[in-house]
């Protein structure tokens, strides 16, 4: 969703052109603006709560046991609702609690020793209580997705990964399928609205909806670059999460379904993969 000044806006337009699957994060603080789109939407009776799937995630800062309710309600009350459909680990790694969401000193950022097994208890307690109806993770490696299950009484139902023909993690969504954890893909367009000061100069090939390859499928299948980009994973069964900053970009996401790429098309999109990621976390 767009900068919060206008997420209200974009978000009840979403809702307005069908949308129904919300992704949001405690440390996007835009969750009070997103509660009143709902509840604006709720109130005209173009939705009921129960047609919305809404998803949001524990920040590190909150990973000590009496802090992971304390997270969630506070979503839970600036989104104005009484449960979430999906909660999620936003990141395998604690950082120190504190005001700010990336605490740093001398230019390193302050990381905990809470361990993220003993973090995943504290989710398994939230859906336990109703609060939550499934609970996930985001930004896990199949090492601790491994580690994860072997002491999970409840297995995460879904792991939130960066995923784009420039970083494929074929190995990833194999495990992931083996082992019954859906996929949810960010960044699908490589991020190119991301701030000045995460780029990374010429080493940064972000401009993955400007890539020929994609452009050419594009002009082939006589659709955008970012319709291709999308398909790409509805061709792989994996849920993703375009940003949209405008109406059209949120009537373009949606047109999708009505066309398929073929064999030759994943494999030319696969060929981009560089290992390259939008989203780079520092510890």
């Amino acid at each position: 969703v767009a900068s919060s000044n206008r997420c209200q806006e974009i978000t009840e337009a979403a809702i307005a052109a069908g949308y129904r699957h919300l992704d949001t994060a405690h440390c996007y603080q835009v969750e009070d603006e997103l509660g009143k789109a709902l509840r604006s939407k709720i109130q005209q009776g173009i939705i009921r709560r129960e047609d919305m799937f809404v998803v949001s995630k524990l920040w590190c800062t909150y990973f000590a046991p009496e802090d992971i309710p304390v997270c969630l309600n506070k979503s839970l009350s600036d989104l104005q609702l009484d449960y979430l459909d999906l909660y999620l680990v936003h990141f395998p790694v604690g950082l120190q609690k504190g005001d700010e969401f990336f605490p740093a000193k001398d230019g390193k950022t302050l990381t905990t020793d809470i361990d993220y097994v003993d973090v995943w208890r504290g989710m398994e307690a939230l859906k336990a209580s109703g609060k939550v109806k499934s609970i996930g993770v985001s930004n896990f490696s199949i090492p601790q997705l491994e580690r994860l299950l072997s002491v999970a009484k409840v297995p995460p139902a879904v792991n939130q990964v960066e995923l784009h023909p420039y970083l494929v993690q074929s190995d990833l969504i194999t495990y992931c399928k083996s082992k019954n954890i859906a996929l949810t893909a960010y960044c699908p367009f490589g991020s190119p609205d991301k701030p000045k000061e995460m780029h990374r100069g010429d080493k940064d090939p972000e401009k993955l909806l400007e890539d020929p390859v994609v452009g050419n499928i594009a002009v082939k299948h006589r659709r955008t670059p970012a319709q291709i980009l999308l398909r790409y994973h509805i061709e792989q069964d994996i849920a993703t999460i375009p940003k949209c900053i405008n109406e059209v970009q949120i009537l373009e996401n949606k047109q999708i379904f009505d066309f398929s790429l073929d064999e030759e098309d994943m494999r030319a999109l696969r060929s981009l993969n560089c290992g390259w990621r939008a989203a780079i976390f520092e510890q």
